[in-house]
């Protein structure tokens, strides 16, 4: 039997990433930081969805907005129904979720880069951008069909009673599709992302190989908005932005077609990928359609995400370049290169339930090693390697900690039995969100905030760690025993 075959055999049925063996209760502050969390993503509440960060992202992303209803299951099954459906109802015709649904109530000169640069009803006519709301014509790693399956999870009756699965199930399905079919750049079965803002990673030490290729734009070409919000040691460099903004133009002026300069094959997006089609399946199997084609498509792209990014000899998966080592653009994929860069990106696939034993083995070595430090060196994950010579612990996606990672990584150890350690993660999730006011990102050593303060998904994700899975009680002292299907939210 080859690799391919052992790795797409069938595997034992066990728990998967999205329903992890139970964590441990909740400390006793618990009732304070839920009320805190709840209270941060109540302030971000736009009516129908809700925004990252008031002032420095004052519209809503694709990713952040998975994560969110993720945590505001517990507070408003209802609203975290709203988020995604809300945001599903910016997709294009041909699947693609944008990365932003733009709020026209906000000022155009509010985020850069707005409405008029992306210019998605008309440059995006072909390709089937909607008409009625402008969003940006690039998408975020598929976190929608877990998210949408929790959600449902989190209030079956009231699911049903709305037709919540039935409504977006069509959508995930095209959006999957989208993915699957116009994505697959390498014609290895993976998806690529043909922008850094794709994967959701910026500004990561990753990219900077793929990216050197890119013409900057001139720096008078554009305003950043965000370094009025932000300090700029802790933003991309006017030369990444510049790079951005070329490439993001270049793909809007073929009409969002892809086959451009950049094209990446991602590790963790394609992971997310793969824990949605598992959580589709479910969703599948849900409302009586059949599961099986998907269960399968979930183990083949498992192998070909072993196949294609692992590196036992660094011990974790690497992003393959396909527009580098002779596979540049018109090249038809070809095979690429891996980059040599340790991204915490490439330690994401632990939430995968069907990687062969000594791949998990190796990610948990490598997590705690002297790279990443966890445990040891680092209080949550680095988003970059420790020992890299671009490591910076404040710059975005160059070393600080994020939380949704956190939150990512503590499901797959705790699926893969590393109880330990996933109960250490998310105890320093907890604290660290409750003390740093639900930041951005942290210092990973330090837990020191970084960037922007009252953040959707940290608070939405802190409040998920509190809760147990659906169907499980929690006692906590001081809070009594709450079920994550009647918590003392609300429904409205």
């Amino acid at each position: 039997m080859d690799r391919t075959a052992q790795l797409t055999a069938r595997l034992p049925e066990r728990e998967t990433a999205y329903d992890p063996p139970a964590a441990p209760p909740a400390p006793a502050s618990s009732a304070s930081l839920h009320a805190r969390a709840a209270g941060v993503l109540a302030a971000n509440w736009t009516g129908t969805s809700t925004v990252p960060s008031r002032r420095l992202y004052p519209h809503q992303w694709s990713w952040d907005s998975a994560f969110i209803a993720i945590g505001l299951r517990h507070v408003s099954p209802l609203r975290a129904q709203t988020e995604l459906e809300t945001l599903l109802a910016a997709q294009w015709g041909d699947g693609r979720v944008p990365h932003i649904v733009f709020n026209p109530s906000v000022p155009l000169d509010a985020y850069f880069p707005s409405p008029d640069f992306w210019r998605s009803s008309t440059a995006g006519r072909a390709a089937g951008a909607p008409r009625t709301v402008q969003t940006s014509g690039i998408v975020q790693p598929p976190v929608h069909a877990l998210a949408a399956w929790l959600v449902h999870r989190a209030d079956p009756g009231l699911s049903r009673a709305r037709g919540f699965l039935a409504r977006v199930y069509p959508r995930l399905a095209a959006w999957h599709r989208y993915l699957l079919h116009r994505r697959d750049l390498g014609g290895g079965g993976l998806v690529s992302v043909v922008h850094p803002w794709e994967q959701g990673m910026d500004n990561s030490p990753c990219w900077d190989a793929p990216l050197a290729r890119v013409t900057p734009a001139p720096a008078r070409s554009f305003r950043r908005a965000d370094l009025g919000h932000g300090a700029a040691g802790d933003r991309p460099t006017d030369l990444d932005y510049g790079r951005y903004v070329r490439l993001a133009a270049g793909y809007r002026n073929s009409g969002y077609a892809e086959g451009g300069a950049f094209a990446v094959e991602d590790p963790a997006f394609n992971a997310l990928l793969i824990a949605s089609e598992h959580a589709l399946a479910r969703v599948a199997g849900e409302l009586g359609a059949p599961a099986t084609a998907r269960r399968a498509r979930a183990r083949r792209l498992t192998a070909a995400l072993v196949e294609r990014l692992w590196d036992a000899e660094r011990g974790m998966f690497l992003c393959r370049d396909l527009r580098g080592g002779g596979g540049g653009e018109g090249s038809g994929g070809g095979i690429g290169v891996l980059v040599p860069e340790r991204g915490v990106s490439g330690l994401v696939p632990l939430l995968l339930p069907g990687l062969p034993r000594e791949v998990v083995t190796a990610l948990v070595r490598t997590l705690g090693g002297p790279h990443f430090g966890l445990g040891g060196r680092t209080r949550l994950v680095p988003s970059y390697d420790l020992l890299g010579a671009a490591f910076d612990p404040h710059r975005y996606w160059r070393g600080p900690a994020w939380f949704n990672t956190g939150w990512l990584l503590e499901r797959g150890l705790r699926l893969h039995g590393e109880t330990a350690a996933a109960d250490a993660l998310r105890e320093a999730v907890l604290h660290l969100a409750g003390a740093t006011g639900f930041a951005e990102y942290v210092d990973p050593s330090t837990g020191e905030a970084r960037g922007a303060t009252g953040f959707g998904w940290t608070a939405a994700l802190a409040l998920d760690l509190l809760h147990r899975p659906p169907g499980t009680s929690v006692s906590s002292p001081g809070t009594g025993t709450f079920d994550s299907r009647d918590n003392g939210g609300d429904r409205r």
